[in-house]
């Protein structure tokens, strides 16, 4: 993929480049450039990529182990070797700054690296069958194989690294897939897709479509050869897909509204709340796992608070080409516009802005409230940009009752050196993963990552994906 400003770059079918059709503009977030121009593809061009995936099983499926992992450890390597055109198709397309593009592309360096480890521990188990009279020299044994022809589909905030979290547990496993990027950020995805090609992965087992959400619908629904479907985006769109999705696998990575509780043993609180600000801001907040709620012990409440104001204030926002940049605009005016009015709603609704909160264009300075209630839009929903709530507890059964009450659990975060505290937070809290000693934020790649309620429906994390995208399949011997 040669792409300059202004040029058009085709989709990624069977291997080759395919620019007639009709064309997306990507522009750069930041000053609304034109970063360049995408061939969208189309239901017939889906079609074509379903017969390819089908076509290909048998191949992909029969590919060994060691191939796997030479073609993921390929990626890796290639990845390590181009990571500042990567980072820098990262900057251009998604806004994100150009630190935190660069930690992406070391993070999916991990996410390949890690799949060419499990490829090679992909294995199974023998039985003992002969546990009942008359079934002597009976013996089972049990293997996992690749479902068949995957779908997945990915979101902006994270081009590369998400987009890696579908397609190595895929090569991994064996399966086919194909793959529909955000709209925002298709060239990233291409780019990605070449490398595989280039490191072995069949051509007719991959492809790079930048589709219509109308016509990505129709995958899901009409077309049975497709047997699992990943998605990683927003709750309503997630849950609609899988409703429409039949009998196929549904694997749902969405939304939360992550909360963080701060506990009054808490050592450090300047850096919990240089932790804290960075966590909810950097990025302007386009993280499922961003902190958007905490709630703090009354008795350091007020100190807590203006530390974290303190925090924000060191953080350089605008222009994501530059190395200081930690909170770079939204990906769209209207989603600037939309974190705005929620602000807005809240004020009016009783809750205090202490700092932040102003608009420029697509970017918005970190936004920080207290006395926000439930039932306005900055509590209960994902907001997915640069605004915290901040708000003090009595008690710590009561902060767990505030983080729980939420439709979204995806992670938690707390601040506590209470023992007691911390198995009651991992039995009561219904999340699918409690950090304690940092915010929710954290995430390493390999572990299992998803949640509860409207968050999502399986698991994501390397090993998980791949028993997700794998089935069992039992082998019964008798006599020999």
């Amino acid at each position: 993929m040669k792409m300059r400003p202004g040029t058009q770059t085709g989709f990624l079918l069977c291997g080759k480049e395919w620019t007639d059709g009709d064309a997306l503009d990507v522009r750069s977030p930041w000053d609304n450039g034109l970063v360049g121009r995408v061939t969208i593809a189309t239901r017939a061009d889906a079609r074509q990529a379903v017969h390819h995936a089908v076509a290909s099983l048998r191949r992909a499926r029969a590919l060994p182990h060691w191939k796997r992992r030479e073609i993921l450890e390929d990626v890796a390597a290639a990845l390590i070797e181009q990571k500042e055109r990567f980072a820098q198709l990262i900057v251009a397309e998604a806004g994100k700054p150009v630190r935190m593009a660069r930690t992406e592309v070391d993070r999916a360096v991990l996410t390949f690296k890690t799949a060419a480890e499990e490829a090679s521990r992909l294995g199974g188990e023998s039985l003992p069958l002969d546990l009942m009279e008359g079934n002597e020299g009976r013996w089972g044994l049990v293997q996992r194989f690749p479902v068949g022809p995957v779908l997945a589909i990915t979101p902006f905030n994270f081009p590369l690294n998400l987009v890696a979290h579908k397609l190595a547990p895929a090569i991994a496993a064996g399966c086919p897939v194909i793959l529909k990027p955000a709209p925002q950020t298709p060239f990233t995805a291409l780019a990605l897709g070449e490398v595989i090609l280039k490191a072995g992965w069949p051509a007719e087992a991959l492809a790079v479509l930048p589709l219509s959400n109308a016509d990505t619908a129709w995958l899901a629904e009409k077309e049975d050869s497709i047997k699992l479907v990943s998605f990683t985006g927003s709750s309503q769109v997630g849950w609609e897909l899988k409703a429409r999705s039949g009998r196929k696998r549904v694997l749902l990575e969405l939304g939360g509204n992550a909360a963080l509780i701060v506990h009054g043993d808490w050592p450090d609180l300047d850096e919990a709340a240089l932790r804290t600000a960075h966590a909810a801001f950097a990025y302007a907040g386009q993280s499922c796992v961003s902190v958007q709620r905490v709630f703090v012990e009354r008795s350091i409440f007020q100190t807590f608070l203006w530390k974290v104001v303190e925090a924000s204030d060191t953080m350089a926002v605008g222009d994501p080409a530059l190395e200081a940049t930690e909170v770079s605009p939204l990906i769209r005016l209207a989603d600037a516009e939309r974190v705005e009015s929620w602000i807005k709603e809240a004020v009016e609704g009783g809750a205090k802005l202490v700092a932040g909160g102003e608009r420029h264009g697509s970017v918005m300075t970190p936004a920080i409230l207290t006395g926000t209630k439930p039932g306005m839009k900055v509590r209960d929903e994902e907001v997915f940009g640069p605004v915290l709530a901040i708000e003090p507890y009595e008690d710590f059964e009561q902060a767990l009752a505030d983080v729980n009450h939420s439709k979204y659990g995806l992670q938690a975060g707390l601040l506590t050196r209470d023992v007691g505290h911390i198995l009651t937070a991992y039995r009561e809290l219904e999340v699918g993963t409690l950090i304690v000693g940092d915010t929710p934020s954290w995430r390493l790649d390999p572990m299992p990552f998803g949640g509860v309620k409207d968050s999502g429906l399986g698991r994501e994390g390397i090993r998980s994906a791949i028993e997700e995208m794998t089935e069992p399949r039992m082998l019964v011997i008798a006599g020999l």
